[in-house]
């Protein structure tokens, strides 16, 4: 099996089209591996060699598209999300121990800030807009002597990402070449992608959903993947028309708003040549799935992943085989088991438990973090396994269905959010003395955001203004939609608070 992103890339037909964008010729796979070559020449040049990290900070479109492919080539990358303030930006590439920073020409936001702040060496990607989608070069500042050529192996580090767990603390999670490529073609093998498909890719390239699902599952086919500037429902039918795609994969909340603009576009999904749609990150419902299949008439394909595994560990298989709503689907990659939540033991095929993953597109350990990795990981006759923190079961026929998930994560539309993270910013509020951060329902998103707060005595703030407090430290998608000042936050039996079902206490379910 293919264990790099450099042999991946090798898949496609030389002129066969790799990667478009908006009003750009396509990238052709020649293109992209001179590009991937002229690449690592110039982090060799600026002294970044194979181990460093680097860290990207990029809109979505070709360009990050093919930044992540070719700097994950010569280096380990850390794609960021754009939307981080500059304290998130400090704090992730510090943890990160970042040896530069990758930005567009004429970007001067708060990464950029934080990196100059950390003496990190700032790296420029200067797109080529008169040229094919994806190309560009690099400029910048030299981080040390010219480094020597050696090339990522399959152990090397490719990808490292943050994800957020029980503490404030984000974990890194470190990714290597063979974790990534594997999970790649596993993927490419579920949905038998072959070079002819093509992907419409809507998900944010910064998110192992993007990176690894849309993008690298395609590559790892020869196949085509077209990339949007973003995620825009307005858009989406005309770029279908455009594009011309064979799937599409993407969160809950982005079919669902699909759905809602669909019957006024049946000629553009009736001419299109899809075959089926994805959907993975967050929980699909069922009336949902059976919805997007009556519209779109192709098979939904509802997926199971997470970081810790390069992204995919169970699918719903592609026709001829069918797809269950309301469940994630058969085993495709790792071996997929149900465990006992508090024993290092293996349940059988009827339990139901918490699920649990082996294999080679698992991480193996979380860095510099020997508390979570004593919790996460456990060993059973020589294999070692994951705990995903998810509870659930197999039916008779292989297919996982989740029943909820153990720990306090609120996942919001596939974003994962620390509630103690958000807690830790309130606090910071000279006015606040207690918060407490946890997940209400919402029918689109499957939960949201909501913080009970109380306040000193003599505070006068009020929810509007703890909202704006907290928005102009947190990225968007982690500031609470809803803020509920109390004189006492309720508490358990045993007096400590608790998260779980505090949204019902305070009639917010």
């Amino acid at each position: 099996m293919i264990a790099t992103i450099a042999e991946l890339l090798n898949s496609g037909a030389s002129e066969a089209p790799a990667i478009g964008g908006a009003g750009r010729a396509w990238l052709d796979y020649d293109g992209l591996r001179a590009l991937s070559r002229s690449t690592v020449e110039a982090l060799r040049g600026f002294g970044i060699k194979h181990t460093d990290r680097v860290a990207i900070v990029l809109p979505n479109g070709p360009e990050m598209a093919t930044a992540f492919l070719t700097i994950a080539q010569g280096s380990a990358t850390a794609p960021l999300n754009p939307a981080y303030k500059e304290d998130e930006y400090a704090f992730y590439l510090d943890d990160l121990n970042a040896k530069a920073l990758v930005i567009e020409k004429d970007y001067d936001g708060p990464a950029l800030a934080a990196a100059t702040s950390l003496g990190i060496s700032v790296i420029r990607l200067v797109a080529d807009a008169a040229s094919s989608a994806g190309m560009f070069h690099l400029e910048g500042e030299s981080a040390g002597d010219k480094a020597d050529a050696t090339k990522p192996g399959p152990d090397d580090v490719a990808l490292i990402l943050h994800t957020s767990g029980t503490t404030s603390r984000p974990k890194i999670v470190p990714l290597t070449q063979s974790n990534v490529a594997i999970s790649a073609q596993n993927i490419c093998k579920s949905l038998s992608l072959a070079p002819g498909d093509r992907s419409l890719n809507i998900m944010p390239l910064f998110h192992i959903h993007g990176l690894v699902a849309s993008l690298t599952a395609s590559m790892a086919a020869g196949a085509s993947v077209w990339c949007a500037p973003g995620f825009n429902v307005l858009q989406i039918f005309a770029q279908m028309e455009e594009v011309d795609p064979t799937w599409i994969t993407a969160v809950p909340t982005m079919h669902q708003a699909n759905l809602s603009r669909a019957g006024r576009n049946a000629e553009t999904i009736g001419n299109s040549r899809l075959r089926f749609l994805r959907s993975s990150s967050a929980s699909l419902p069922a009336p949902v799935m059976e919805e997007l299949t009556n519209v779109f008439g192709v098979p939904v394909v509802e997926a199971y992943g997470m970081t810790e595994a390069a992204h995919q560990m169970c699918s719903n298989p592609i026709e001829p085989g069918k797809q269950k709503p309301g469940f994630v689907g058969l085993a495709a990659g790792p071996q997929v088991q149900i465990a006992d939540e508090r024993e290092d033991l293996l349940l059988g095929r009827g339990a139901t438990g918490e699920v649990v993953i082996s294999g080679p597109n698992v991480t193996a350990g979380y860095e510099s973090n020997p508390d979570a990795n004593e919790k996460s990981f456990f060993t059973v006759d020589g294999e070692r396994w994951f705990r995903t923190g998810d509870q659930g079961a197999f039916d008779d026929e292989g297919y996982l269905q989740l029943t909820g998930r153990l720990k306090e994560i609120i996942n919001r539309g596939g974003e994962k959010i620390s509630p103690l993270e958000v807690d830790a910013i309130l606090l910071k509020h000279p006015e606040i003395v207690q918060a407490v951060t946890f997940a209400v329902p919402h029918p689109k998103l499957g939960e949201d955001i909501a913080a009970a707060i109380v306040l000193s005595e003599n505070g006068q703030a009020d929810a509007r203004a703890v909202r704006d407090y907290a928005a102009g430290q947190l990225a968007g998608f982690k500031v609470p939609s809803k803020v509920i000042i109390l004189e006492e936050i309720p508490k358990g039996a045993t007096g400590k608070i608790q998260r779980i079902g505090l949204a019902e206490k305070l009639d917010l379910a």
